[in-house]
């Protein structure tokens, strides 16, 4: 199951500096010049997640294996993209097929690296992009809605269930604000995402400051994420550039580094962390003596789909799954002791599965 985070925001905002370090690759080339990155780059990197060690160190494990998700970096927008402008139609293209947006916003001040617009004000800029987006769901949406429309007063039954959708996101649009502000029912849900609109994904913005604003941001961040909140997105504030320079140290210098900036830890993990949330992101463990390893499911995924993700067969054949709750497994140190304790617990295919269970799936092959 992959998931996949696309890196969005105007020329020479950090975007590429960002995703060198999140995939410790030079694979973007990062240049003080609009549209270096002409391909989107994508790159896997795993989730942090410190209850790894913890349950394969109880576990004697010979391997650790987690969760990852994916980032993609998209070369700047410009104004006028959703009409063409620079490279526009092709990036909008790579970002439909994203499953959120990760928006980086410039909110740093630099002489020496040019702001595309001539000015550092990061709320225009969030304009700027998602006023493109909204144009381009605006145009995408007026063109199908005619013919849906035409479907629906034939009483065609897909398209009376979608019209009063588009029109929902229509009204939306034509009044300048997001398709994800739609008030939807659960039923509603995933048809509308089926509408495939770039303004319905949810969005992170990520606001790059300067290095001494690393750890609690500046003002320019502060309306930022006054924004992310009055819009429900959600936002973290990074310093691309000390996250660059802390990419391609060795491990055990790391922290000793980010400890000699007042930083407790990378802002890169944070960012991830809240990619991972923003999808509505869970995490279950398995552990055994090859290995330990985390597995990514949507919240509120039933224990035989989640089987399904380490196997079709497992989903197929499911029978039950032994869940034990991430706390009981380290506090009892491990399986054995859960058991004797009674804090393992046979769940069937009813059963949400919780983020940190440690699950051991009985099926049928």
């Amino acid at each position: 199951m992959g998931f996949k985070c696309g890196i969005v925001g105007l020329p020479n905002v950090g975007k590429s500096t960002l995703f060198n370090a999140l995939t410790k690759t030079a694979a973007a080339q990062a240049a003080n010049y609009p549209f270096c990155t002409i391909e989107p780059n994508t790159g896997d990197v795993a989730v942090p997640d410190p209850r790894l060690s913890e349950i394969a160190g109880i576990a004697t494990s010979k391997e650790i294996i987690p969760t990852r998700i994916t980032f993609v970096d998209i070369a700047g927008l410009v104004r006028g993209a959703a009409s063409g402008e620079g490279l526009g139609n092709q990036f909008l293209a790579n970002i439909r097929e994203v499953d959120a947006i990760v928006h980086v916003v410039r909110c740093f001040e630099d002489e020496d690296i040019t702001h595309v617009d001539g000015k550092i004000d990061p709320l225009a800029d969030i304009d700027t992009i998602e006023t493109e987006l909204m144009l381009s769901d605006l145009e995408s949406l007026e063109k199908r809605v005619v013919a849906m429309r035409k479907k629906a007063s034939g009483k065609d039954k897909e398209a009376l269930q979608m019209v009063p959708l588009m029109e929902k996101a229509l009204g939306l649009l034509q009044d300048g604000k997001p398709a994800r502000l739609a008030e939807l029912t659960p039923e509603e849900e995933k048809p509308f995402q089926g509408l495939s609109l770039l303004t319905s994904k949810p969005i992170l913005y990520v606001c790059n400051v300067e290095e001494d604003a690393a750890g609690e941001g500046n003002g320019y961040s502060a309306k930022v994420f006054d924004h992310a909140k009055a819009t429900g997105a959600r936002a973290v504030a990074i310093s691309a550039a000390i996250e660059a320079e802390v990419a391609v140290l060795p491990l055990e210098e790391q922290a000793e580094f980010l400890e000699t900036l007042g930083l407790e830890e990378a802002g890169l993990d944070r960012l991830i962390r809240e990619g991972y949330a923003l999808l509505g992101l869970v995490t279950y463990f398995t552990a055994g003596p090859k290995e330990t390893r985390a597995w990514t499911i949507t919240q509120g995924t039933k224990a035989p789909q989640a089987a399904g993700v380490i196997h079709t067969d497992f989903e197929r054949g499911f029978i039950r799954a032994q869940t034990i709750a991430y706390n009981d497994y380290v506090t009892l140190k491990g399986e054995t002791a859960a058991k004797e304790a009674g804090k393992a617990r046979d769940e069937g295919k009813e059963y949400v599965v919780q983020d940190g269970d440690v699950l051991l799936f009985k099926f049928n092959t």
